[in-house]
């Protein structure tokens, strides 16, 4: 049995706590799933039509989070934490049971999500992933706000920058390998905003939820969480932990190189949806130790089981 198979949870986790926008209070499962099935979500808090497929089509909004829509109109939001967790970790198949239309926030990051996912361990099916490898260059602009990505031998490269009209947050860059980077410090770091912004945000009902239990809050020059950053470039990393999740709505593992400044989740669903526009620009293919270079297997599909 390959560890280039595709794999799923050993055994469903659970989470639960107060959702980022609405301040609701939600539980979630996430289940093992069978192969091939991919991410989807199922909205247990409705009988009929609500199940929803986590693909880039099924996008229905993406200001300041992600949100999915079935063709029944049924949501969930806020999913995108989730979905760089079981990205970075290697979950090719999950159901994910949740009662309300948007996930628990947690800590605003992905770290309690890898830390469970770690603590169930996966299984292994005999069916082999599947990659999706970009042949052609991509761009997609929106004012200042910039994106591309282009073809790449063997790997997964983020290169993200953000520029900030602040002192404290400024502008940041930072650059990671998915299937070779340490992604510890991407997977832990959380989601933030201006002070001046907290209030502007809940009237246009968003950050219902929000405290500095779940987001890193800057006012002038100061981060007003007590325990600081998690980490030097902890503003981009979450940028880079959200464009994850964000690219994992492909349905696959990509392999190429992105680079994008000033972006975010709406940038980067356009982006995917101009490369899924022309068969030209991307193939799919089965991975098989064969067909692929040992530096690939070695740096990522032994990491997946580490």
């Amino acid at each position: 049995m390959s560890i280039l198979n595709q794999k799923t949870l050993a055994k469903p986790i659970e989470f639960e706590g107060v959702t980022l926008h609405k301040g609701k209070h939600a539980k979630m499962r996430v289940l093992p799933s069978i192969p091939n099935s991919g991410i989807v979500f199922k909205r247990t808090d409705l009988k009929k039509n609500n199940t929803i497929n986590a693909t880039f089509q099924n996008v229905s909004d993406a200001n300041l989070c992600t949100t999915i829509t079935n063709e029944y109109g049924v949501s969930v939001s806020t999913i995108e934490h989730l979905m760089a967790a079981l990205y970075g970790m290697n979950v090719d198949n999950a159901t994910i049971e949740i009662d309300q239309d948007e996930l628990p926030i947690k800590d605003g990051s992905s770290k309690c999500f890898v830390e469970e996912i770690k603590k169930t361990g996966l299984k292994i099916s005999d069916t082999p992933i599947k990659i999706i490898k970009i042949q052609n260059k991509i761009n997609y602009q929106d004012g200042k706000k910039t994106i591309s990505i282009e073809p790449s031998k063997t790997t997964l490269e983020i290169d993200f920058e953000i520029k900030f009209n602040n002192s404290r947050i400024g502008t940041q860059r930072n650059k990671i390998n998915v299937f070779e980077t340490d992604l510890e410090d991407i997977y832990n770091s959380r989601t933030f905003c201006l002070f001046e912004d907290v209030e502007k945000l809940k009237e246009m009902n968003f950050a219902k939820g929000g405290s500095l239990e779940n987001a890193v809050v800057v006012k002038g020059n100061e981060v007003l969480n007590k325990s600081g950053l998690r980490n030097d470039k902890e503003f981009v990393n979450h940028k880079i932990l959200d464009c994850m999740g964000d690219l994992y709505l492909s349905g696959y593992k990509i392999i190429g190189k992105i680079t994008c400044s000033q972006g975010g989740h709406k940038l980067t669903n356009e982006m995917l949806r101009k490369v899924f526009s022309k068969n030209e620009n991307f193939s799919i293919f089965e991975l098989k130790e064969k067909n692929i270079p040992h530096s690939f297997i070695n740096k990522t599909a032994l990491k997946s089981i580490a």
